[in-house]
C-alpha cells in the first residue's frame, strides 16, 4: 500500500467519472489573515485538495490562495458545505452561488466551480435539508458544483434524500472519524453503497496525542502521532482532512506516504474504538 499512495492518489466517486483526492487540507477555525498562507502552505506540501465551509468565514481567502498558487484551476480540489436553509430552494441557491463565486471567480463569476459542495448537518430537520439537497442538485446540474454530498447524515438521513433527484446516492459523506470514533455502522453503509467517506477532526485536535497506545506505535514507526492517525485513515479507506495553520504541522502532515501501517497494528488502533463517547464533534444518527 505504501508504493501505491501519494498525496494526489484519488478515490472514484459514485456514478460519475469523477475522482476525489485522498488526502485533503482542511481549514475550519483558520483565521481569514491566517487561512490564505496555510492554504499556500498546503499546495507547497503538496496538498491538492482544501476544505472549507460557509460556517469557516474563510471561503473568499481559501479562493484566493488557489487563484494565487501557480497551479491549474484543474489541478485542485476544492470543497465547501452550505450550512443552512435559506428559506426556499431559490434563496439556498443563492446563497451557494456566492460560495462559488468566493472560490473560483471563473469568467466573471459565470463559469466558476466547486468540485464538492456539502450539506453541512442534518439538524435542521426533513424540509432544511430538502431544501438544501434541491439547491445543490441545481448546483450540479448547471456544473457549479461538480459533485455534492452530505456531511455528518446518518442511515436515516441520506435515504431521505431518494427521490428528489437525478443524484442519489450522495457522492460523499464527511464525518468524524479517528480510531475512537469509527462510526462503523454508517461507515460501512457508506461503503456498500459507493459512497465516499470523508474523515473530519482525524487528529482529534491534539487530543489524544499523548495516548499511550499511539505514542507507542508512532516509536514503532518513528514517525509522529498525527502522521500515524492520517495514516490510519488512508488506509482505512477514508479521504482524510487534517487541519493546522503551523507551517512545519502543514508539512509534515503530508508525510505519511513512506511507510505503512502493518496489520496488527491498525486492529491495535481499531481496538480503540470508544462508540459515540468518542466523538469530540458529533456522532451520526443513524435512525
Amino acid at each position: 500500500m505504501a508504493s501505491k499512495l501519494t498525496a494526489t492518489s484519488t478515490l472514484p466517486l459514485p456514478n460519475s467519472s469523477l475522482t476525489i483526492p485522498r488526502l485533503g487540507f482542511g481549514v475550519y477555525q483558520s483565521p481569514a489573515k491566517v487561512c490564505e498562507n496555510s492554504c499556500t502552505t498546503a499546495f507547497q506540501a503538496g496538498y491538492r485538495h482544501i476544505d472549507t465551509a460557509q460556517f469557516y468565514a474563510n471561503e473568499a481567502q481559501v479562493g484566493a490562495a488557489v487563484r494565487n498558487s501557480g497551479l491549474k484551476r484543474s489541478d485542485v480540489y476544492v470543497t465547501t458545505k452550505v450550512l443552512s436553509a435559506s428559506g426556499s430552494v431559490e434563496k439556498s441557491y443563492q446563497k451557494c452561488v456566492e460560495s462559488v463565486n468566493k472560490l473560483d471567480e471563473g469568467s466573471g463569476g459565470q463559469d466558476g466551480y466547486v468540485d464538492l459542495f456539502l450539506i453541512h448537518s442534518p439538524n435542521a430537520g426533513k424540509s432544511a435539508r430538502e431544501e438544501m439537497w434541491n439547491a445543490l442538485l441545481r448546483l450540479h446540474k448547471e456544473g457549479k458544483a461538480k459533485a455534492i454530498g452530505v456531511s455528518n447524515f446518518g442511515i436515516a438521513h441520506i435515504d431521505g434524500l431518494k427521490g428528489l433527484g437525478e443524484v442519489f446516492p450522495p457522492h460523499v459523506n464527511q464525518i468524524e472519524l479517528h480510531p475512537w470514533c469509527q462510526q462503523r455502522e454508517i461507515v460501512d453503509y457508506c461503503h456498500k453503497n459507493g459512497i465516499v467517506v470523508e474523515a473530519y477532526s482525524p487528529l482529534v485536535r491534539n487530543q489524544k496525542a499523548y495516548d499511550e497506545t499511539l505514542v507507542s506505535i508512532a516509536k514503532k514507526y518513528n514517525k509522529e502521532t498525527a502522521q500515524i492517525l492520517i495514516r490510519y485513515s488512508l488506509q482505512k479507506n477514508w479521504v482524510t482532512l487534517p487541519k493546522s495553520d503551523t507551517p512545519a504541522r502543514i508539512k509534515s502532515n503530508a508525510d505519511v506516504f513512506d511507510f505503512e501501517i502493518s496489520a496488527e497494528d491498525m486492529k491495535t488502533l481499531d481496538d480503540l474504538d470508544e462508540g459515540e463517547a468518542g466523538a469530540i464533534v458529533q456522532a451520526v444518527k443513524n435512525s
